[in-house]
């Protein structure tokens, strides 16, 4: 037994087959009035060739929106795809530009001193809050010795604390074990520069008798043996002078940015004569 939905199709078909039939031949006989037989036809047949029609256009507009939907997406994709490239591209030569900015004040900065000094990438940072180190990719094998000082064209960054054939581990001025010997530009007032925190350092050992004031320049005194004199240390930023005591107490802001520190200068002969 054939079902219902069976006997729909077949009869579609045969209707189908039926009014291609009674097509063909009045296609054939050409134009003439239509017989007896035809006018009972053709109102018969007229709303499935109608619905035939509406069929073939529906699925022909569905085909033709597939195909345009999918080269729509594909030239998203490749715009996507040039467009990463693009950026990307243009990362590359900011990234360049700005490797190529701090080179020429590198460069400037060792055309002005009288020291030998080596350039050197920083690879890594001491994630710990105890201390503040770096670590470069200039060793023994460069001529890195531990005690050289290390700069920026800013000012002084640290000293060589440790040395490996092909690496070195730099002390920040920032880290508290650190100890720098400094100079009020100004009046010459002497004192220690030691490590406070990420951004601030301490001016120790100011006689409270000197003459020292906020935006003051500390420069090194060379008096430590270790860093050249003359050299950037960082900007006085409070004063406080109490009614007891000898001393003076003198916070400084480093002139280096140490978040941002990327390549360095180590220092190979440290000359003690001014900069």
């Amino acid at each position: 037994m054939l079902s219902k939905k069976m006997v729909i199709v077949v009869v579609g078909i045969m209707l189908l087959f039926f009014n291609m039939t009674i097509l063909s031949v009045t296609s054939k006989r050409g134009v003439s009035a239509p017989s007896g037989m035809e006018k009972v036809i053709i109102p018969i047949v007229a709303p499935f060739q109608k619905a035939v029609a509406h069929s073939i256009r529906f699925v022909k507009g569905v085909w033709e929106d597939y195909f345009a939907l999918v080269n729509v997406s594909k030239e998203n994709r490749e715009l996507k795809i040039a467009l990463n490239l693009s950026n990307e591209k243009k990362n590359r030569y900011r990234e360049m530009e700005l490797f190529n900015s701090r080179l020429r004040e590198f460069l400037k900065f060792k055309n002005q001193t009288n020291s030998d000094v080596l350039a050197a990438e920083v690879i890594s940072k001491d994630s710990s809050a105890w201390f503040k180190t770096i670590m470069i990719d200039k060793g023994l094998l460069d001529g890195v010795e531990k005690g050289l000082p290390v700069v920026v064209p800013e000012g002084i960054a640290g000293q060589v604390i440790d040395v490996a054939d092909r690496y070195a581990k730099v002390l920040l001025i920032i880290d508290r074990n650190s100890a720098v010997d400094g100079l009020v530009q100004r009046t010459r007032a002497r004192g220690v520069i030691k490590g406070e925190s990420e951004n601030t350092c301490l001016f120790q050992y100011a006689l409270r008798k000197e003459d020292v004031k906020a935006r003051d320049i500390i420069v090194s005194s060379g008096l430590d043996g270790v860093y050249p004199k003359g050299l950037l240390l960082g900007e006085v930023s409070e004063v406080v002078r109490r009614n007891s005591g000898i001393f003076q107490e003198v916070k400084v802001t480093p002139f280096v940015d140490f978040e941002k520190l990327e390549e360095v200068l180590v220092v190979l002969a440290p000359n003690r004569e001014p900069m």
